[in-house]
């Protein structure tokens, strides 16, 4: 596992994330004690599920993986801390309500749109590293 830090933009209004993340290995003794899938989004760069686990000593992961390409198999897989996954979820959670219109020609992003963005700040970060 190698931990990551993604930067985001200042519009962006998100803190320096820390990011982990986990080769298939890492991955095995995470998800040890059991997994439990919370949602997941299709986007142009992937398509995402988050999910939270348990490793075989009860300890919690927050996680997500990320599929390219139409391939069976996770390309990558990203581990988070509650407070920045708890960020997701409710970015998320908020858009199934979002009601107002965008204004796209100031470039206006709707919940779902924002965390899209965040995750390819992530995915572009995490090319350069290996595990």
């Amino acid at each position: 596992m190698k931990t990551f830090d993604v930067k985001f933009h200042a519009e962006d209004r998100v803190e320096t994330m820390n990011v982990q993340k986990l080769s298939s290995e890492d991955y095995e003794l995470a998800t040890e004690g059991g997994t439990r899938h919370l949602f997941d989004l299709d986007t142009n760069i992937g398509f995402f599920v988050f999910f939270d686990a348990e490793d075989k000593d009860g300890k919690e992961n927050y996680l997500m993986l990320q599929y390219e390409d139409d391939s069976e198999q996770p390309s990558n897989c990203y581990g988070f801390s509650l407070k920045d996954f708890y960020e997701f979820a409710a970015l998320y959670l908020n858009d199934l309500e979002f009601t107002e219109e965008l204004n796209e020609e100031k470039g206006e992003l709707g919940p779902v749109q924002h965390l899209a963005h965040l995750l390819y700040h992530i995915v572009e970060e995490g090319k350069s590293v290996e595990v």
